[in-house]
């Protein structure tokens, strides 16, 4: 789910809890969560409608070996998003 723009680390700032491994902690299998996950997320935001041209999500784990996804939006995909959000948030208003 993830596609790289230039270099490997364009626009990403070194975390350093991000490159140290801990002896013990299961990161492969956060990351296939992540990695489900973020399929999941991409599927449903394409059934809305969603151009994930402009949009980039990359699975990752976090220092404790969870899960983490990684969102990146064009301004333009952003704005789309939260046109959504808004629209869902104003038909459960007049369901509920």
């Amino acid at each position: 789910m993830s596609s790289l723009e230039g270099g490997a680390f364009d626009g990403w700032e070194i975390d350093p809890d991000a490159v140290m491994w801990v002896r013990g902690v299961d990161y492969i299998a956060g990351w296939r969560d992540a990695t489900a996950a973020s399929g999941e997320l991409d599927s449903a935001l394409r059934l809305v409608g969603v151009d994930m041209e402009g949009a980039r999500l990359r699975a990752a784990t976090a220092a404790d070996g969870s899960g983490v996804v990684r969102f990146e939006l064009s301004a333009a995909v952003a704005r789309e998003v939260a046109a959504l959000a808004r629209e869902a948030a104003a038909q459960c208003r007049k369901a509920g």
